[in-house]
């Protein structure tokens, strides 16, 4: 169609299974012209002409990097932070980590190795992306977080540094999604719950999952692109699920 606005849209955290789709069908949206996908490690090729995939390690100074091989000229319509970590080895220690099922399996290297993935480097994409952002133009980031995060709903304790790294980042975006409605307004900030997905990361607690409760990454990504306009720039955070419903913070 012509004389449509074009757009560019950023997802990081590039690797996973949900960015994948939604890298694939931000893909098929005539109004945006670039996607970003943004990972530590590009082990998949380029998908599709309108992709454009950037490698950064997460520090500061990488994200800066990459902000900075994005066209200024197309305006940011879609943020989606997908990384996180939750078992296996770690990318900066190394250690293998599994979440904590009692007190005596904590370990303080652990707990700041969870943190610093799960929270801190979110927190540091919002910290510069605020400079990046459009300033009179509709745009929704979105991270993802989780429902274990959820302080008034936990109900069954464990999993120690990944429901606190969760919590810390849900109160991180809360903070930063009022400091954003200060300064840029039009952009909306979501926490979101993708649910149970059928991921590398998941696949060792599914066991439990009802069949019907467990979901392909191609479903949690057209879910939640069909959530957005739903969630209009308010000034606040939103925290929810694949359903669009409401989680307590």
């Amino acid at each position: 169609m012509p004389n449509q606005p074009q757009y560019c849209a950023i997802v990081i955290g590039a690797s996973s299974a949900i960015a994948q789709q939604l890298i694939m069908q931000l893909s098929n949206d005539e109004q945006i012209q670039i996607v970003y996908a943004i990972s530590r490690q590009h082990t998949n090729p380029k998908i599709g002409p309108k992709v454009e995939p950037l490698t950064c390690d997460n520090s500061e100074a990488a994200i800066l990097a990459s902000l900075k091989q994005i066209d200024i000229h197309l305006p940011i319509r879609y943020v989606f932070v997908c990384n996180g970590f939750l078992h296996g080895k770690h990318a900066i220690t190394q250690a293998e980590i599994t979440p904590e099922k009692r007190l005596e399996d904590i370990t303080p290297e652990n707990v700041l190795a969870v943190m610093q993935s799960n929270m801190l480097v979110p927190l540091m994409w919002l910290k510069h992306l605020v400079h990046r952002l459009p300033p009179k133009l509709e745009s929704h980031v979105v991270i993802f977080s989780a429902r274990v995060g959820s302080i008034q709903d936990n109900q069954l304790g464990g999993w120690y540094s990944y429901r606190a790294s969760k919590a810390a980042l849900n109160m991180m975006i809360k903070n930063a999604a009022i400091e954003y409605g200060r300064r840029l307004k039009q952009v909306k900030i979501i926490s979101f719950h993708p649910g149970t997905t059928d991921t590398p990361l998941s696949r060792p607690f599914q066991a439990n999952v009802a069949k019907e409760k467990l979901f392909a990454a191609e479903f949690v990504a057209t879910q939640l692109l069909s959530l957005l306009p739903s969630y209009p720039p308010n000034g606040q955070a939103s925290f929810i699920d694949w359903q669009g419903q409401a989680i307590d913070w």
